[in-house]
């Protein structure tokens, strides 16, 4: 097993756990649950103000030096401890993804999308980027780089089989395309992608992965009530212009309410969206979390959660995950890309689809 397979599962559960946090804030505060509070409201109306746009882009990363995250790994179990490198490599990652539309973004549909893209970068530059822009995904990767971020080597063009020519393109890091919708069949012979039996809810319209307008209504009334209750939003004034708010929450009880109220609401999730137990509940922090917005001129601007706090590190160190959000970045069709055949490059155990993107 490589050295980023081993260390995955000890990041991604922190990952989890403020991503959960700052969307159940976030999402809160966009749904209107606070408009007694004057803060709350200025943190619903930039959530609007979001929706309202026809090109939007935001990037997620650590905003953190190495050694906060190797001093907060050190409470790992044993085997899942985060060497130096690694550490390096997640501080430095962006993930950045962006959409542009003719409509704004909150009424566009699919049909109204003039493209989508998202860019994993390290320290060094760009690692894997692709674009969905008419009827393509179009796919470019830096192979080394990857290879050396996930700690096992990718191999070369010259060490691709004869039946797997096609993909020297991509090992060379050029632009490539596969049309989408041959993609999404090849996709679906990946492990968990199967349908379910005839007249479940894989089977309804909108497909297995989409929650009907009903069931959201119904998931976001359930949020509203606990966050009302759970959350507390205040100004803490700001700079230059940038006006700072702060919501904060009990984690686990803020967790515990909303997964409450979501339990009788299961069977219309999609299939395979399983909620925490609540064994897996007592895992959870029993700490407060504090999510920080920033507004400049009524525009949301940043989000950041300080993973620290949820953790049991040493006193003082800081691991702000940081959302930063402004124009949609290029997303249009790369000239001269090479059409690839979908088989193999999006189909069951792909180290392109599966490896790369995933692999964050």
């Amino acid at each position: 097993m490589s050295t980023a397979t081993r260390h995955r599962p000890a990041l991604r559960k922190t990952l989890t756990a403020a991503a959960c946090t700052t969307a159940l804030l976030a999402g809160a505060a966009a749904c209107g649950t606070v408009e007694n509070l004057t803060a709350g409201q200025k943190v619903d109306r930039a959530f609007e103000g979001l929706g309202e746009k026809k090109s939007l882009a935001f990037e997620l990363g650590l905003d953190a030096k190495p050694s906060a995250l190797t001093e907060l790994a050190k409470e790992a179990e044993p085997g899942e401890e985060l060497p130096p490198e690694l550490a390096e490599l997640f501080t430095g990652v962006r993930i950045k993804v962006s959409v542009e539309s003719r409509k704004p973004l909150a009424d566009s549909g699919e049909k109204d999308l003039v493209g989508t893209g998202v860019t994993i970068s390290g320290p060094d530059g760009v690692l894997a980027e692709y674009r969905l822009v008419g009827d393509f995904t179009y796919y470019r990767a830096d192979m080394k780089a990857l290879g050396e971020a996930m700690g096992f080597p990718l191999p070369s063009a010259d060490e691709l089989p004869e039946s797997e020519k096609e993909l020297k393109k991509v090992i060379e890091g050029k632009w490539v395309k596969v049309d989408t919708s041959e993609l999404d069949r090849a996709g679906k012979g990946t492990p968990g992608s199967e349908k379910g039996d005839k007249g479940s809810k894989t089977d309804q319209p909108g497909g297995p992965d989409e929650i009907d307008t009903k069931t959201q209504q119904k998931i976001l009334k359930a949020v509203r009530g606990v966050v009302a209750r759970e959350v507390t939003f205040s100004n803490e004034g700001g700079s230059d212009g940038v006006e700072r708010i702060v919501a904060k929450a009990s984690f686990r009880e803020l967790l515990t309410g909303v997964l409450d109220k979501l339990r009788p609401l299961a069977d219309d999730l999609p299939a395979g969206a399983e909620l925490p137990t609540d064994e897996d509940l007592k895992e959870a922090p029993d700490k407060k979390i504090a999510v920080n917005f920033s507004l400049k001129n009524g525009d949301l601007t940043r989000v950041s959660v300080d993973l620290a706090a949820l953790a049991d590190g040493p006193k003082g160190t800081r691991l702000p995950l940081v959302v930063k959000f402004g124009e949609a970045g290029d997303v249009s069709a790369p000239s001269g890309a090479t059409e690839i055949p979908a088989d193999g490059f999006g189909g069951p155990g792909s180290p392109f689809t599966g490896g790369l993107l995933g692999g964050f």
